[in-house]
């Protein structure tokens, strides 16, 4: 009998042992995937990656620095990491504005995409933000937008000042970018902001995670997520139940464009329709037929610049 328990005990510590150590390579897999943040980091391969998936981007970049319109901007925020951001101001003076924000290990260059779509072709002022632990910005790791939603608000105090305190403001972000739109919508807004479009983000960090540990690792939820979040609370300040889009989009009053590719296999395109549904009035959803994750512009580029235009037209003048 006496074995048996001693044997009982010392298999529970090893599995709790095991379930541990498995946590704690699951937060590093996830929040500090080292050799996609140097990717992140690398800003020279980030332009030329950029360069060869979108050709029209090198001409507007060249003639952006030639007259010296590119520009960096750093700041920090209310934990002491210091924040960088790039951006650029409209061809002529407007109070249009976006605040456009990047997925999972990429930065402001990888968006500069959507920053052409707002700059050269609707004459917006752009500025884009590095998020935490990602291109040029610090921070302990990567924050899924939870803690980066704060960022973003602060960020879009800025955008405000620079280009001329008086904007009309819509925040884009795609996959995590996206999610971290739907983050920041739900808090309490600024009057100069009118709008958000977001594209393939997650309902929620533990929805997202709990469908890449199945996809990747053909494991379930339990226990490696509950102790994972756990290790993230301990680590980082929040679990990733609390981190969810859903909760936030439900409390946003203004008006946002969902745009999911109908193929979208890592932010699976189910997550879009409960996101839709929970966001009140007034709200756009558009299924892109056809689209993996996070190519709907680079697939369908001037029915995504129409349908943007479209949307963000009937709040921003």
């Amino acid at each position: 009998m006496k074995k048996t328990i001693k044997y009982s005990i010392l298999g529970l510590a090893a599995l709790c042992t095991v379930v541990l150590c498995g946590g704690y390579y699951m937060l590093g897999h996830a929040l500090k995937p080292e050799g996609l943040i140097t990717r992140s980091r690398n800003i020279a391969e980030s332009y030329n990656f950029m360069f060869e998936q979108y050709p029209e981007l090198q001409p507007w970049v060249e003639s952006l620095v030639t007259v010296g319109a590119l520009k960096d901007f750093y700041i920090e925020n209310d934990h002491g990491e210091t924040l960088h951001a790039l951006y650029v101001a409209a061809a002529h003076p407007t109070p249009k504005t976006a605040v456009i924000v990047h997925g999972y290990t990429d930065n402001a260059i990888r968006m500069f995409m959507i920053g052409y779509l707002y700059n050269r072709d609707l004459g917006y002022n752009i500025l884009l933000p590095d998020l935490q632990h990602q291109g040029e910005s610090e921070g302990p790791a990567i924050q899924m937008g939870w803690k980066d939603r704060w960022d973003v608000l602060q960020w879009m105090n800025i955008a405000n000042e620079i280009f001329g305190d008086s904007t009309q403001m819509v925040v884009h972000g795609i996959s995590m970018g996206g999610a971290t739109t739907m983050m920041v919508s739900g808090e309490e807004q600024k009057p100069f902001v009118k709008c958000f479009v977001e594209d393939c983000g997650y309902t929620s960090v533990w929805d997202e995670f709990s469908h890449e540990l199945k996809t990747s690792f053909h494991l379930p939820p339990f226990p490696l997520m509950y102790t994972t979040s756990w290790l993230c609370e301990k680590k980082y300040g929040w679990n990733f139940k609390e981190a969810s889009s859903l909760k936030q989009v439900a409390k946003s009053q203004l008006p946002m464009l969902f745009i999911h590719g109908d193929k979208d296999t890592y932010v699976p395109t189910w997550m879009v329709y409960p996101l839709y549904e929970a966001k009140p009035e007034p709200k756009e959803l558009w299924i892109v037929p056809g689209a993996a994750h996070a190519v709907s512009y680079q697939e369908n580029k001037q029915e995504y610049t129409d349908r943007v235009r479209a949307f963000v037209g009937r709040y921003i003048h």
